[in-house]
């Protein structure tokens, strides 16, 4: 508790700055494991994009194990069975048109269902081709914009060092998805796109903090950039903490709460990728946009002058402390 109201007063200075080496390692290391999942597992991607047979019907007293056995009885395999309530949603592979009457039938017998109250969807796999299409350009519009704006309203190296964070957010929450087995619908990809637009918001709000510190580094500045940078950080870590603890509770109770409790399947692919996204995104805002940023600007012959003046000074002072004592 200590701790708690010591940081919440400001009274704590995190040096984030200069453990670049630890964040740099643990995103390595997350980054790894992310890539390892999709490139072994693969995403498990929705009948929207590589097609299928979907049908959905009411059944109140059905289990997911007498679901799942009905379909395979009529020899489908492997189907996905979601429920809602008591209400049912399978997934299988594409079916010829005979099966499908035979399952929806088999459906109706089984659960005393009208035929006509067992709805049977079939997706194209052209079509899933489509959607995945206009989502990746989507993704690339956003990507652009963001650059545009940042290199307009900050300068290209923020807009840089946002964009790496972004894409660090992007793959660790597929890598999630990958490792977990969790199905890629619509509602995942808005999700991902949600928490693209939060990341960025949160590297904007320290970008605009930094650009205003750092824009009174003369040559008689006593702070380097990164110093400075890690101070203006630490101005908006309270903002950051709060504002990602009032966004994740609520998406956390989606999660764990509409999922189990309800059993809304739409719900849960939305809210995984906002869980991990806001929680990846707010790690990344402060500990991989901001030094990759300083790592950039430090490079820069201005503040590589002003660093090597204050090491100096620091030395000489060092000296005089030792010639003293001697």
């Amino acid at each position: 508790m200590g701790l708690g109201r010591r940081l919440y007063r400001g009274e704590i200075d995190v040096d984030f700055v200069g453990k670049w080496r630890l964040w740099y390692g643990l995103s390595g290391f997350l980054l790894v494991i992310s890539l390892a999942g999709l490139l072994i597992n693969g995403l498990n991607l929705g009948v929207e994009f590589k097609g299928g047979s979907v049908f959905s019907f009411k059944a109140p007293t059905a289990t997911i194990e007498e679901v799942r056995e009905g379909f395979q009885e009529q020899g489908v395999h492997q189907p996905i069975v979601q429920t809602a309530g008591d209400r049912w949603r399978v997934t299988t592979e594409t079916l010829p048109e005979n099966t499908m009457l035979a399952v929806q039938n088999s459906i109706a017998k089984d659960y005393n269902v009208p035929v006509n109250q067992v709805d049977v969807q079939s997706i194209g796999a052209s079509w899933g081709g489509e959607v995945s299409q206009k989502a990746w350009i989507g993704l690339g519009v956003f990507m652009l914009a963001i650059i545009l704006y940042l290199s307009m309203a900050f300068e290209p190296k923020m807009a840089l060092a946002a964009i790496v964070a972004l894409v660090h957010d992007l793959v660790i929450t597929a890598g999630v998805y990958a490792w977990s087995g969790f199905e890629v619908t619509p509602a995942t990809l808005l999700g991902f796109l949600t928490i693209l637009g939060y990341s960025l918001y949160d590297a904007v709000v320290v970008f605009d903090m930094i650009k205003e510190v750092t824009a009174k580094l003369g040559t008689t500045s006593k702070q380097t950039y990164s110093m400075a940078a890690n101070n203006a950080l630490n101005h908006t870590l309270i903002r950051s903490l709060n504002t990602s603890l009032v966004a994740i509770l609520p998406v956390a109770a989606i999660l764990f709460i509409g999922t189990t409790v309800l059993g809304a399947g739409t719900l849960k692919d939305l809210s995984l990728s906002l869980f991990v996204g806001m929680i990846v995104g707010t790690y990344s805002s402060l500990c991989v946009a901001t030094p990759l940023l300083v790592t950039l600007k430090e490079r820069e012959p201005r503040y590589q002058a002003i660093a090597k003046r204050l090491a100096s000074q620091s030395g000489k002072g060092a000296k005089s402390a030792a010639a003293a004592k001697g």
